[in-house]
């Protein structure tokens, strides 16, 4: 299994993981021409999706939802809007090809926003972006994957020195807004484990974060904690260009 984060923060959000059998998008918010360019580098095409995977209803994450089939997209209930052909439920395991698939619960302010867990030849991803806090009842499900995709969307102090309106900020760092740097790296802590290779820090803002800054924020944590943060490859994804990860050989 390996996964290229094609973009990831608030102009837009899209993920391809692939296994030996299936290929899979988790949410559709960008251009359906950089999925395509991005797909191309592993000799694939659009049409070689098998299904596209959506956290929740923010147009970061369904702005080009219609450029795929009906029935090759899985939503929570009422997560896209229109009917949908494959609604998914929390928890409840589901099979793409050589992947099952186990939505968990997310806390931000959308309908039925989820993670994802994907689990292909005894390998585990784990992706999760868009909540406010980690609801700890996801850990028995979710713990020690191979590989960990988790948002660390800002630093506090940065956040606090924008121009953004307060009623923004508060929203941000609420329980349903976005986990800042110290909020993810804990949440890492409790869901990684000794198969966990890989951390990749998505979904930072360009406004209120750095991916130096997040790094610097994981140390001191993972640090307090008594973890050595050098043991995994942690990594922060980008807006803009692709992160490529997981077992990957060129």
């Amino acid at each position: 299994m390996f996964f290229d984060v094609i973009n990831s923060g608030s102009k837009g959000n899209a993920t391809l993981v692939f296994t030996n059998e299936a290929t899979i998008l988790i949410d559709a918010g960008i251009a359906a021409s950089l999925i395509e360019n991005e797909l191309n580098k592993f000799n694939k095409t659009i049409a070689d999706i098998d299904a596209v995977l959506i956290t929740h209803n923010h147009t970061d994450h369904i702005k080009n939802i219609k450029a795929f089939s009906p029935k090759k997209i899985y939503a929570l209930e009422r997560t896209v809007p229109g009917s949908l052909s494959n609604v998914i439920e929390l928890n409840h395991p589901f099979k793409i090809k050589d992947v099952t698939i186990t939505a968990f619960p997310t806390s931000h302010d959308a309908i039925n926003p989820c993670g994802y867990m994907l689990e292909s030849s005894n390998t585990r991803l784990v992706y999760m972006t868009d909540t406010g806090v980690y609801l700890s009842s996801n850990t028995p499900l979710i713990k020690n994957p191979d590989y960990l995709i988790i948002e660390s969307n800002h630093d506090i102090q940065m956040l606090l020195h924008t121009n953004r309106p307060m009623e923004l900020i508060q929203r941000i760092m609420s329980d349903y807004g976005h986990l800042c740097n110290e909020d993810s790296a804990f949440a890492a802590i409790e869901i990684m484990g000794d198969k966990t290779k890989e951390i990749i820090l998505a979904h930072l803002s360009e406004e209120a974060n750095d991916p130096e800054v997040a790094l610097a924020a994981y140390k001191k944590v993972f640090d307090f904690a008594g973890k050595r943060l050098e043991r995994y490859n942690v990594r922060c994804a980008n807006q803009h260009i692709p992160t490529i990860g997981g077992d990957y050989e060129h």
